[in-house]
Formats: structure tokens, sequence, C-alpha cells
């Protein structure tokens, strides 16, 4: 006890709260709840139970150099009772050179892990009747279903990048015709608007995940790979919509429509932190989980152990947050 005494005398002066910055999300409840360790945070997302509500969110493959990240992510996604959505399985389209990538999903058991393609891909393959080669994906990775992302933004400002043809609305219309697997549909940095949004949730998809502004932006990205893309474009890297706006659109559709047939969401983009994850989760009326990308990345590439404990600090949060915050509207 001395030790923690002296230890407070000492960090009195830097703990000081005068000037910092209060949250405004939550209303703290001291009074109500113990430090319990024994909190139920699991739920029944995409036909399975999850020990707790995350996401790993789209991430990496086909370069060889993601391996390692891939094998640890699906390694911690198994042991913690987590989903997983793979980055994209595109160059699977091609060859078996990079499979080692994305076949994990025995590293994870029966929790979700899900194949991911573009939709300017899968319209290809429509359009050529190759759809066994979209069928030949899901079953060499042993997926779930597939993650279809949606990113005109950012495949115009890349290099490559592919023109879209059609909407891909349609796309995804004809990938739920003609498909058996079940189908999640996803932006990749920009999240979309209220009139997108309820495109998706009037369809029989398993979830619309996020990846809303306000994590990586890929248009951005793309933009620092190009050559010939001048600074006037600059100014459509900042388009989108936060996790926050597109959780109030979705609750404002829901309450508008109690039976639209897709209300099962991955909350992603520019979410850091459990307590910013709980939050919108508490907020949403949709039956929902929380996904990140970028700091699973980071704690993936240094190691399974890191990741692991980043992971099991997360789950102590969320307990925790469960336990003493209320949101507040």
């Amino acid at each position: 006890m001395s030790d923690r005494k002296l230890d407070h005398i000492q960090l009195t002066n830097s703990s000081q709260a005068i000037g910092a910055p209060i949250s405004d999300l939550f209303y703290y409840e001291p009074l109500l709840s113990s430090h319990r360790e024994d909190i139920d945070l699991s739920v029944e997302f995409l036909g399975k139970k999850l020990k707790l509500p995350l996401w790993v969110s789209s991430m990496t493959g086909g370069t060889g150099a993601a391996r390692h990240i891939n094998n640890n992510l699906s390694k911690v996604a198994g042991k913690m009772g987590i989903g997983m959505g793979l980055g994209s399985c595109r160059p699977l389209l091609d060859s078996n050179e990079f499979l080692d990538d994305f076949n994990l999903k025995h590293n994870l058991g029966d929790y979700p892990f899900w194949a991911n393609l573009g939709v300017a891909q899968v319209q290809e393959c429509l359009d050529r009747g190759q759809k066994e080669q979209v069928i030949d994906i899901i079953n060499k990775t042993n997926a779930d279903g597939l993650i279809i992302h949606v990113n005109p933004l950012q495949e115009w400002m890349q290099p490559e990048g592919d023109q879209f043809t059609t909407a891909p609305i349609n796309t995804i219309k004809d990938s739920l015709d003609v498909f058996d697997f079940p189908i999640i549909v996803k932006e990749v940095g920009q999240g979309m608007g209220i009139e997108s949004l309820k495109s998706l949730m009037e369809l029989p998809l398993s979830a619309i995940e996020f990846a809303a502004y306000g994590g990586t932006n890929f248009t951005t990205l793309e933009k620092s790979r190009a050559k010939g893309i001048d600074e006037i474009h600059t100014c459509i890297t900042s388009v989108g919509h936060t996790a926050l706006d597109m959780v109030e659109m979705s609750n404002q559709l829901i309450n508008e429509n109690k039976h639209l047939a897709c209300q099962n969401f991955i909350i992603s983009g520019g979410i850091r932190d459990y307590l910013t994850g709980y939050y919108l989760m508490e907020k949403s009326l949709g039956n929902c989980v929380f996904g990140m990308a970028s700091p699973f990345l980071e704690k993936a590439d240094s190691g399974e152990k890191d990741l692991l404990d980043f992971v099991l600090d997360i789950e102590k949060g969320l307990k925790l947050a469960s336990q003493f915050l209320r949101i507040r509207n």
C-alpha cells in the first residue's frame, strides 16, 4: 500500500483533469454495478455466436508479405471468438500463388470467416458468364460467404483502377440472384449516404459493413500512388460519411420501416478504441458488431501475442463500459 500511496503523490501533478477533454458520449454511473468478471458479451451474428461483438475488417492479402499478418489475425480471431473479413481475394481469380494468404478458415473454427471481392470483379465475372470463378474463391478459402466491396472513388483515383460499367446496386442484386452463398456489402473508407444505405437494407443481405469515413482513406491512398492525378482532385478525398452518420441514418430508416430486410451491421471506419465501438453499438437500432482494421493491422504486424493482448484489453474495456456507462442520446 505504501508504494501505491507514493505513486499517487508522485503522479498527482501529471494527472490533473483541468482543461483536459471530457467525453460527452456517456453518463458515468459509478453506483449501479460492481467490477464483475462474469459479464457475457456474446452476440448472435451471421448465424453464429461470437464471444465478443467485434470484427476484423478486411485488410490485406496477395502480397506474400501479408501472410503472417493474416495468419496472426485469423489465429487471434479464433481464440477470441470474433469474426473476420479477408482483404480482397482478387489475386485468386488468376492463380493460387497467394492462396496461403487467404486459406485460413482452419484457424477460426466455427467463427465467421468471409472472403472478399470488389464489385467490379464480380460484375466482370458475371458479364463473362464465369460465375464459377467467384464460387471457386469461396470454395478455395472455405469461407462462410462473400463480402462485396464497393469503391467507385478509389477505383477512379487508382492508376490501374476499374471503371464501373453498371451501377453497383445492380451487380449486388444480380449476385443475390445468381449465388447460393450469403453476401455482405461494404464501402472501403468513405461510408455511404442514406439512399445507398436504404437500397442495401431493402435487400436480403447477411449484413452491411459501413467502412465509414474516418479511418484509412483509400481514395487518398490511391491519390498518393498516382503520378498523373492533379492536386485539384484532392477535394474529392474528403467526401463521405462517418460511422456516427451511418448509425443515425440506419436508425432513421429502421424507424421508418421496421421490416427492412437487412438490419445487421458491422459498424466500422475510424474506430480506434473500444469505447467508440461500444457507443456506436449501443446507439444503433440494428443487430450489430463493430469492426476495426488499422489498429488490428498494426498489432498483427508486431506479432500474435501483441494482437491477442490488444483484443483481451478490448474485452476488458467492453465489460467495464457495460457496467458503468450509459449512452447520451
